[in-house]
């Protein structure tokens, strides 16, 4: 393991890969990415894998517009195929509150560019026949949304990463991050120390004990969210779906199996990844109401992992502190790193090649906006 180099990166999921990838894209190939385990052993192995720009706030929106373009040329930059199913992203509404709320935020998706339209029960039977729309007063549907799968994007961007010359280092935990002044000057693991300009956070479940270490204060919390996937049966449905008032989300992978998931508002802050009956017995109940053809079929594993939670439910981006001045964090997407992931290395790639980002503006994004509060929170979360 190097024991000085520019960049160190913490965090072997897709985001730090993704901004390990684009660094060294950029010329700025001296970068160590730390994990502590594996690559992906994080949320972004844990996660549903959608990518969806049908969100609340317009941030979310430009971000997730700029991803879907990176995911959709993934396979011809990276050799990887990462098994993208372009099959859109359909949300369901149940209330007159809720539909009023689906045509104001289609608007403004609208607006930003997306290619977004509210549709009728009917509508969405044709879009995905086997969904039960039986009290549903209408959707919001968006073609160019899909899913894909994390593993293969995380190892995408590594393997592409190494060959420009990043090194990535497993089983290296961080313990300790030394300042002198009003800079990082190395992080300490259990391999040994490494000496560096610039230390990036991107360290998920975990953003706010490694932000502690710098001696910044991360306003993120980590919640357990679990998932079940079934046996693979044929293709039956194509978009990703989402129903706010059941309080789910589900899909058919590319490999045939549905994966489905829901957030629990009684979950308790921490790092609890623990997979329950309680919540497999509720995730059938809640996908066979919505897609009967399901009963029969068998579930074959499930898992837990961490949404990342920020105050707002929005990524903290950039800078966080100046009293550590080259700390720089991409963390609290909430449960939506790994649809925000390749934006967010392009984006902190530029930050750190350039003093400044290129493609999109993250000043929105600081860790400052919460200074006088919350203003506007990330509604469209499950």
């Amino acid at each position: 393991m190097k024991k000085k180099t520019d960049v160190v990166i913490i965090g072997g999921g897709v985001v730090g890969t993704s901004i390990a990838y684009n660094l060294a894209k950029n010329g700025v190939t001296d970068v160590v990415v730390v994990e502590r385990d594996t690559l992906s052993c994080g949320s972004t192995g844990r996660c549903a894998g959608g990518v969806r720009q049908q969100w609340s706030e317009p941030s979310n929106v430009r971000l997730a517009r700029a991803s879907i373009d990176i995911f959709k040329r993934f396979r011809e930059e990276m050799g990887r195929d990462i098994g993208l199913v372009e099959g859109g992203y359909l949300l369901c509404a149940h209330t007159d509150e809720e539909a009023e709320r689906f045509k104001e935020t289609v608007a403004m998706q609208r607006e930003v560019g997306a290619d977004v339209r509210i549709v009728t029960p009917e509508e969405m039977r044709d879009i995905t026949p086997y969904l039960n729309a039986d009290g549903m007063i209408l959707g919001a549907y968006c073609p160019d949304d899909c899913h894909g799968d994390p593993f293969q994007t995380t190892q995408g961007y590594a393997e592409n990463a190494k060959r420009l010359g990043v090194d990535i280092e497993l089983h290296t935990e961080v313990t300790a991050i030394k300042k002198k002044g009003r800079r990082a000057t190395a992080v300490v693991t259990n391999r040994g120390e490494i000496e560096c300009n610039w230390v990036v956070n991107a360290a998920g479940g975990y953003s706010a004990e490694v932000g502690a270490m710098a001696g910044v204060d991360i306003p993120t919390k980590s919640y357990r969210h679990q998932i079940a996937v079934t046996e693979p049966i044929r293709r039956i449905q194509e978009p990703l779906i989402v129903d706010f008032c059941v309080n789910i989300y589900f899909c058919q992978t590319a490999h045939g199996s549905f994966l489905a998931g829901y957030g629990d508002d009684t979950e308790k802050p921490g790092h609890n990844v623990r997979s329950t009956w309680q919540f497999l017995q509720e995730i059938s109940r809640r996908l066979t109401a919505l897609v009967p053809a399901l009963r029969d079929i068998s579930v074959v594993r499930q898992w837990a992992g961490l949404y990342n939670m920020s105050p707002d439910a929005q990524p903290i981006l950039g800078k966080v502190s100046d009293e550590v001045e080259n700390f720089i964090c991409a963390v609290g997407f909430s449960g939506h790193g790994f649809m925000l992931a390749p934006i967010t290395g392009v984006l902190m790639a530029e930050l750190i090649t350039y003093g400044e980002t290129r493609t999109l503006p993250i000043d929105g994004l600081s860790i400052k906006r919460f200074e006088g509060g919350v203003r506007s929170a990330e509604a469209n979360v499950v």
